[in-house]
């Protein structure tokens, strides 16, 4: 969800994360993937202003960045 609020693809994520694209897709499809992995893309995406949402009295989720008006 986070990586399609902010219009990438897997391979912008990967590129962002240093990651492969399999890497990033085992990962999106609950494949086994180190700490380290989870970590990097959790970075990536929050470089890139992604916001996480704690549970609230619903599900977590995440909140794509602000667009900034120049």
């Amino acid at each position: 969800m986070a990586r399609v609020a902010l219009g990438w693809g897997v391979r912008d994520l990967a590129r962002e994360a240093g990651l492969t694209p399999p890497t990033i897709t085992k990962f999106e499809t609950g494949g086994n993937v180190t700490i380290e992995t989870v970590e990097k893309i959790q970075r990536a995406l929050e470089r890139a202003g992604i916001t996480w949402v704690p549970e609230n009295g619903g599900p977590a989720g995440v909140r794509p960045p602000k667009n900034q008006v120049d």
